[in-house]
């Protein structure tokens, strides 16, 4: 039996660093995805191997069965309806385990994200002989949420073969979990997350798994549905960025200019609820269509001049600005800032070959061009009972 899943990655559409500050924030997913297959070996197999293989970037992994259950022997009777939090000494059981598979000094970034699957996968499967392979669309740590994605797929799959969860196999295509299953793959998934992360807000693990968009503010999560086909083109500065730095830099501006920073947090507040009112407001022919995407680049605009004022640019973010700015497209930061991706709306109307001229001058800077529409499907399985 084998079986695959896929997870999209999400884009902060708007409100980013200012939710830390009791400000709302609106995150969407995009048709980029992480998808993860695992295969059990045939009953003539005779496999005892767990092997887990990354194809990009490229490392194969692997760990005995019976090496597995004497370093972590408390596995037998795996519980998948009851999503566990990874103990301190597990993990360092597990990042002993994860040490030895030699990772390079330039790649060791990965060790986590090997960690969280290895105690995915005992906590939802045990000791079963098995190969899990991951690929993605997502470029890693440019705040595309790739380690989400990651999360959410893999624990789809697991959950999806663990027997828990009632699906028809016979199907060929991609199909949903119930909501049911959904909320039990978000929380494994936020449990490799906190293995990735330390603290992550879970908000990247919900989009991922829900697909659609979300609205949030000071912990509360609203799933909204888009009434808009939105088209991004996403541009990966391939700039590295560190987030907690970027976010006490933002923390410690508030305290030197607490009455400024406090109205430019308000004033994003209402560009995020303006942005959710739009997306969801229906409108189906073309002048209703182009006037809410031109409402929707007056807020980007907006909402990345107060990104300016909070200090998170970037001059490889400003470069995509002032080249996008040439064609009249809007353009803002996504995430973090300080680098990572930057996000420029493709109206409707908008020619392929304006797109084309774009891309191609980005590029010529060194960036890395992605398209991606907003707003689709969460994660999704497909069979392979060959």
């Amino acid at each position: 039996m084998e079986i695959r899943a896929r997870a999209p990655g999400k884009i902060i559409l708007a409100g980013e660093h200012a939710v830390v500050h009791g400000s709302t924030a609106v995150a969407a997913a995009i048709d980029l995805y992480t998808y993860a297959t695992v295969r059990f070996p045939s009953a003539s197999d005779d496999e005892s191997m767990l092997k887990f293989q990354l194809k990009d970037p490229a490392f194969e992994f692997s760990w005995n069965i019976g090496k597995l259950k004497a370093a972590l022997p408390n596995f037998s009777r795996p519980n998948p309806l009851t999503p566990t939090p990874c103990s301190h000494e597990f993990l360092m059981s597990i990042a002993s385990l994860v040490e030895e598979q030699n990772i390079p000094e330039a790649k060791i970034a990965l060790a986590s994200g090997v960690s969280a699957l290895l105690w995915l996968y005992l906590s939802i499967q045990g000791y079963k002989p098995a190969t899990v392979i991951v690929t993605s669309d997502l470029p890693l740590g440019s705040g595309l949420g790739s380690s989400a994605a990651f999360c959410v797929s893999v624990s789809g799959a697991l959950l999806a073969l663990s027997g828990c969860v009632s699906l028809d196999c016979s199907q060929q295509d991609w199909i949903s979990f119930g909501e049911s299953e959904l909320e039990l793959v978000n929380k494994w998934a936020f449990q490799g997350e906190k293995i990735i992360h330390g603290k992550p807000s879970g908000i990247d693990n919900t989009v991922s798994t829900y697909g659609n968009m979300i609205k949030f503010r000071q912990g509360d999560l609203t799933r909204m549905k888009s009434n808009m086909a939105l088209k991004m083109l996403i541009t990966n500065t391939r700039v590295g960025r560190n987030t907690k730095a970027l976010v006490a830099g933002v923390s410690e501006r508030t305290m030197r200019h607490s009455d400024a920073m406090e109205a430019v947090f308000s004033a994003v507040d209402s560009i995020s609820k303006e942005v959710a009112t739009i997306i969801q407001t229906p409108g189906a022919d073309d002048i209703t269509i182009t006037e809410k995407e031109g409402k929707l680049e007056e807020l980007m605009e907006m909402n990345q001049g107060l990104l300016q004022c909070m200090g998170v640019s970037h001059a490889s973010i400003e470069t995509v600005l002032r080249t996008t700015l040439k064609y009249k497209l809007s353009s803002k930061l996504t995430g973090a800032g300080g680098g990572g991706c930057v996000l420029t709306l493709l109206p409707t109307l908008l020619s392929a070959t304006v797109v084309d001229k774009v891309i191609a001058e980005l590029e010529s800077y060194g960036f890395q061009c992605l398209i991606a529409a907003i707003g689709g499907t969460g994660l999704q399985i497909c069979f392979n009972s060959s």
